[in-house]
C-alpha cells in the first residue's frame, strides 16, 4: 500500500502538517492521505462495542467498520501528524486508534496473553509541532510509540518535532528550520 499519512492537523497553515509534508517528500514513494478531521468515527456506545464484539468473534473482519484498521494493517510505513495540544495529541487521533486497534487485523495474543503485531509497517514516524517547551513524551508519542511497538509490532518508531515555537521571543522560524534540517539529515535525498 505504501505510506500512510495520517493527518491530525486542523489549521489551514498548519506547522505540524508542513514538518510532515517535509518528511513525507524526503520517504517518497506513494503516500495515501487519511484526514482524520473528514472521518464520522462512529460513536463509541454499548451498541457499537457489542456490534464490533460480535464481528471480531465471527471472524468477519471485511466488514466495512474495520477499513481504518485494515488500511493501517496494510501500510508499509505510517506518518502521522499531531499538533501537541491541551496536553495531548488532538482528540480524533485518540478516536482513530479506538477504531484500528482490532484483534485480528492489527494484534492478536499469543497463547500466554502478549499482544503481537500483526501490522505490515517497518516504520512509524510521528510528527509533532507545540507552541511551549512542556512536551512530555507520555502525553503523546510514548503512547503511540508504546502501542507501535508492542501491539501493532511496528518497531522503527521515531519523533520529529518542533517545540517552544510560542514562546514569547522565540524565533519560530528558526525552530522549524532546524526540524527541516534535522528531517533532511535522517533521510538524504
Amino acid at each position: 500500500m505504501g505510506i500512510l499519512f495520517i493527518n491530525a492537523c486542523v489549521r489551514k497553515d498548519s506547522r505540524t502538517k508542513k514538518l510532515a509534508e517535509a518528511l513525507l517528500g524526503r520517504l517518497g514513494g506513494e503516500v495515501s492521505e487519511l484526514r482524520l478531521e473528514d472521518v464520522d468515527f462512529e460513536k463509541t456506545t454499548e451498541a457499537f462495542l457489542s456490534k464490533r464484539d460480535a464481528l471480531i468473534e465471527e471472524r468477519r473482519f471485511d466488514d466495512e467498520s474495520f477499513a481504518l484498521a485494515r488500511q493501517f494493517a496494510e501500510a508499509e510505513k505510517i506518518v502521522i501528524a499531531a499538533p501537541y495540544w491541551d496536553l495531548s495529541f488532538p482528540a480524533s487521533l485518540k478516536q482513530y486508534i479506538e477504531h484500528i486497534n482490532v484483534l485480528g487485523i492489527t494484534f492478536e495474543y499469543t497463547p500466554e496473553g502478549i499482544p503481537r503485531g500483526l501490522c505490515r509497517a517497518d516504520s512509524l514516524y510521528y510528527v509533532m509541532t507545540a507552541g511551549g517547551n512542556y512536551v512530555p513524551e507520555e502525553f503523546g508519542f510514548g503512547y503511540i510509540k508504546a502501542l507501535a511497538q508492542n501491539f501493532y509490532g511496528i518497531k522503527d518508531v521515531e519523533l520529529i518535532k518542533a517545540v517552544g515555537l510560542d514562546i514569547y521571543g522565540a524565533d519560530a522560524g528558526s525552530i522549524l528550520e532546524s526540524s527541516y534540517l534535522t528531517i533532511n539529515r535522517l533521510f538524504p535525498a
